[in-house]
């Protein structure tokens, strides 16, 4: 039997399996984006797919402890976009 990987949401804190989730990405050049395919090389933290866990993780700073950088208001502005697109898409 094959083993699902768990992520904890840097929003909520809520467990839940890697495909459930978007992963937020530190590339070596310190560029934060989003990895739609969660393969990409870097440090990554997680979030679920609601707008309410990125602002929770906003308020409380959770992807900047995850990601151990500054995270500046436009890569924030660019995630709520990115979460809004995939809420209308569904």
């Amino acid at each position: 039997m094959k083993k699902i990987p768990f992520r904890k949401c840097t929003g909520c804190g809520e467990m839940k399996t890697k495909k459930e989730m978007i992963r937020v990405l530190k590339t070596p050049e310190d560029t934060i984006v989003l990895d739609t395919t969660g393969k990409k090389n870097g440090r990554g933290a997680y979030l679920c797919n609601q707008i309410d866990c990125l602002q929770k993780a906003r308020k409380n700073k959770g992807l900047e402890r995850s990601l151990k950088c500054a995270i500046p208001a436009d890569v924030y502005d660019a995630l709520e976009k990115e979460l809004m697109n995939r809420d209308s898409e569904e």
